[in-house]
């Protein structure tokens, strides 16, 4: 890895996986491993942010919520990045949007973006 610090794997199934997001946020392309996350499904988020509409290309993203469905899964890439590189997804992803660490089908563990939790169950927005 070109940049310092500890590595991070980073599992993205929308727009971080796309080169102008890439190349805007970290300054290179990533190289990364397909993996799956189980009990997740994907819902799609009107963004308004203007600088993430215009880095993506679309003002519609896809965003992660748990499922108790033991068939639902999301297809993703694992990526490794630096904790510098994660400081920059971090500011990349609006505000509905909470990383989390997650176990993958394969058994690792990788951050997640995924829709931030809801209070009073604990469990993301459904």
């Amino acid at each position: 890895m070109e940049r310092g610090g500890m590595v991070q794997r980073l599992f993205s199934y929308g727009t971080l996986r796309l080169p102008a997001v890439q190349l805007a946020h970290f300054g290179r392309l990533l190289t990364g491993m397909e993996d799956r996350l189980p009990h997740h499904r994907i819902e799609w988020l009107r963004i308004t942010d203007p600088q993430v509409i215009a880095t993506s290309g679309t003002d519609s993203h896809p965003i992660l919520r748990y499922s108790a469905t033991s068939a639902d899964f999301v297809e993703g890439t694992v990526f490794e990045v630096s904790d510098e590189e994660l400081a920059a997804a971090d500011l990349y992803e609006v505000g509905e949007y909470e990383r989390v660490l997650l176990q993958l089908e394969s058994g690792i563990h990788a951050w997640v973006y995924a829709g931030a939790p809801d209070a009073p169950t604990g469990k993301y927005r459904v």
